[in-house]
């Protein structure tokens, strides 16, 4: 069996019963239930439909997100988020940079790294090497300055906790934003890579090894292995590149407005939605939500 979820943005709901039950008959699937009304809907199938992605282009031109998973063990043990422009709107060293004027030159690397044309390492130490001589204090500023949560993040993780699951960020940016982040959206644990410090400035290096997509798998197997679970029991979300690993490997990995070379190879894309998503896509209600 399989379940077939819609969703849109809860702060511009776009979702009607018409859409919902019209789909729903096409494919000859059983009765809706509605995880949230105007926000989410899902409904059982007998089979995956063959015309999926048809179905999924039209209504992404109405702002309504669909995806098609197995009904079984949706409900996950096991949260990996990435950190930049996933759990927050931001990416860090971008607004690092902005801050030492020089904000356009690591904004294009960044954006190539992220789509896949860049290695993700070598990426990482060209732009922090341009950052060397920058008061360490800047971090500070940019965290009460500059950062904003993605909507439906706390929400996802309370949530999540409430019911069990191990919530763990996981990120390809710094420790000195992700041990801020993961204290305010209530994660457990966080793994990111160290910038270097000396004198009160930063020294354009980080400690190695580096944390890209081959930690953040690594991360999954050896999360879920120290829980006693499967991979397949563990949900992760990402955007980026160095996010494609650990999103194929889990058992629901979640392209959030990703970038299109990153979503293009991801099944479960949500361009709509925000991070409340990760929850109706498991199968949760509104009425649910730890808030």
């Amino acid at each position: 069996m399989f379940v077939a979820t819609l969703l849109t943005d809860p702060a511009q709901p776009a979702l009607d019963a018409v859409t919902v039950e019209g789909l729903a008959a096409d494919w000859k699937g059983g009765a809706p239930r509605w995880l949230a009304p105007g926000e989410a809907a899902e409904f059982d199938l007998p089979a995956e439909p063959p015309d999926l992605w048809t179905r999924w282009t039209a209504l992404q031109g109405r702002g309504i997100d669909l995806a098609v998973q197995p009904a079984a063990r949706r409900r996950k043990r096991l949260l990996l988020a990435d950190m930049d422009s996933t759990m927050i709107r931001e990416e860090c060293i971008d607004e690092l940079a902005s801050l030492a004027g020089i904000g356009p030159q690591i904004a294009a690397i960044t954006a190539r790294a992220m789509n896949g044309e860049l290695e993700f390492e070598g990426a990482l130490r060209e732009r922090v090497a341009l950052l060397a001589g920058l008061d360490a204090g800047v971090i500070d500023r940019v965290m009460a300055e500059r950062i904003g949560f993605t909507p439906g993040g706390r929400v996802l993780v309370a949530t999540m906790a409430a019911a069990g699951a191990r919530c763990v960020l996981v990120s390809g940016g710094f420790t000195a934003f992700t041990e801020r982040v993961a204290a305010a959206l209530g994660f457990h644990e966080h793994r990111a890579n160290v910038l270097e410090v000396e004198g009160g400035r930063l020294t354009g290096r980080v400690r190695a090894p580096v944390l890209g997509r081959a930690a953040k798998l690594a991360a999954l197997q050896e999360l879920a292995a120290r829980d006693g679970i499967a991979p397949e029991d563990a949900l992760a979300i990402g955007d980026g590149a160095n996010d494609l690993g650990m999103l194929a490997r889990a058992g629901m990995g979640i392209a959030l407005h990703a970038r299109p070379a990153v979503a293009a190879e991801c099944r479960v894309r949500v361009n709509h939605g925000d991070l409340t998503a990760a929850l109706y896509l498991q199968g949760y209600a509104r009425g649910e939500f730890v808030t």
